[in-house]
């Protein structure tokens, strides 16, 4: 499950971990990923229960585009051409 929503500056995705109809106790559920889009760059953050804390990762969006097309190609060193 996810939720969309519009703030002033950014696009806030928050994914939902959840266990499949009928499989409960199959798996331990984990944190919320909360994804923040802005203009320039996108930040992903997961509370971190062993630490206690937030972990965030900053992603330019040439850096999240390379992760789109990453995610669609077998091993391999690549490029995308900017256009």
């Amino acid at each position: 499950m996810f939720t969309i929503e519009h703030d002033f500056d950014a696009t806030v995705i928050t994914l939902i971990d959840e266990l499949p109809e009928g499989a409960a106790g199959s798996r331990p559920l984990n944190e919320d990923v909360v994804i923040q889009s802005f203009d320039d760059r996108v930040v992903v953050e997961q509370f971190d229960p062993d630490t206690g804390e937030l972990a965030q990762i900053v992603l330019t969006i040439e850096q999240l585009e390379e992760l789109r097309a990453a995610l669609n190609l077998p091993e391999g060193n690549y490029r995308l051409e900017r256009g």
